[in-house]
């Protein structure tokens, strides 16, 4: 039987950590010589914003914060943005905006466009972050920053196009093997992995932050909630994230780390195997709730399923965070490591793509 062990916490100072916060200050120093810092007592009290790598002024230059970001270091700043993409599709709003398929003219390659309304200043800042967390962790299970430009009041973020949808999608409509559960979850895992060991908590864990393309591949998305953890700060206590994935930790407002993740991703774990929420339907009382009235969230149908699938969810839904797996121990369970290669999600995903054409055309 494989038994969860509890794992120690970060440790307070660490050169890798260090490593990482050096990074950041390198890429911020920028930002803050152009910012105008107020130093009175009541304007810090209003610059604090849990999450943020940086405190952003109320009143700083979008164009300082832009050139400061950009990889090139000169702002783009865009009279007719189509000059660079042609849009070919509204892919659907989100919290901070709507994401268009576009082609790249100068590459002829299809990109993802998230545009921002920069408006708001919560927005701003979150945005901020979601920028640098998507620059500065490059890897196969993320999705890829491309650039960025600033086209009037709006933050134009271009990522690379997942052409297969999001995982969400495939759980609507189709029932997903064990085995497709279990290369989706190794290609989740490894993002994960290598995020906490950049001490980056994703913190919006769930199926439709999860996207495809026709290849097999398998990336995280969307890092709007993402949180930095420091030698100072190695645990956060802010309540982020999406009601129902959240990890018991988070809700009760404790100090949590990394392993709220895991639990996240444990509720995507049952989603794939029964399309469902766990405690989605039951109204209007919260889901996180319920897991003190009904207990952890289970498979409602265990008898349909492998032990190993069992005991690995089981490792993800620890209500205790210590006894919770991590994003690494998990890569070495047993239902994980005997996962096929990418490419045999191909056949899922392009069935899935195939249905949502077809059904626009009709």
């Amino acid at each position: 039987n494989i038994k969860a062990e509890p794992q120690a916490e970060l440790p307070e100072a660490q050169s890798a950590i260090v490593a990482v916060k050096r990074r950041h200050q390198e890429d911020m120093r920028s930002i803050q010589e152009d910012m105008t810092l107020h130093q009175q007592k009541g304007d810090e009290e209003n610059q604090s914003y849990q999450g943020a790598l940086v405190p952003f002024p109320e009143k700083w230059s979008l164009c300082n914060f832009f050139i400061s970001s950009s990889d090139t270091g000169k702002m783009v700043n865009m009279e007719n943005p189509m000059m660079e993409y042609i849009e070919l599709e509204n892919l659907g709003s989100g919290a901070f905006g709507e994401v268009s398929r576009a082609l790249d003219i100068s590459t002829e390659r299809e990109v993802a466009i998230k545009k921002i309304n920069l408006q708001e200043r919560i927005r701003k800042e979150a945005i901020a972050y979601e920028l640098m967390v998507m620059k500065m962790n490059r890897n196969p299970n993320i999705v890829t920053y491309l650039e960025s430009y600033l086209v009037g009041k709006h933050l134009w973020l271009v990522m690379e196009y997942m052409d297969g949808g999001t995982l969400r999608d495939i759980i609507i409509e189709t029932q997903m093997s064990e085995g497709e559960i279990a290369v989706v979850s190794r290609e989740c895992l490894q993002g994960l992995d290598f995020l906490h060991s950049n001490h980056v908590i994703h913190r919006d864990v769930k199926s439709c932050n999860i996207l495809l393309r026709t290849d097999g591949s398998v990336k995280l998305a969307d890092f709007g909630l993402s949180a930095q953890l420091t030698p100072e700060q190695s645990r956060q206590s802010s309540v982020a994230g999406t009601s129902g994935w959240m990890a018991p930790e988070v809700v009760t407002g404790q100090p949590y780390g990394p392993k709220m993740d895991i639990w996240s991703f444990g509720i995507v774990g049952i989603e794939m195997a029964e399309r469902e929420v766990p405690y989605w339907n039951e109204t209007p009382v919260l889901p996180q709730l319920l897991i003190d009235i009904r207990g952890t969230p289970k498979l409602c149908q265990t008898n349909l399923f492998s032990f190993l699938l069992r005991d690995f969810l089981s490792c993800c839904l620890q209500t205790d965070e210590a006894q919770r797996w991590s994003a690494e121990e998990l890569l070495q369970h047993p239902f994980v490591t005997l996962a096929e290669p990418v490419s045999s999600l191909v056949p899922l995903i392009i069935s899935e793509k195939l249905r949502k054409e077809e059904k626009t055309l009709g």
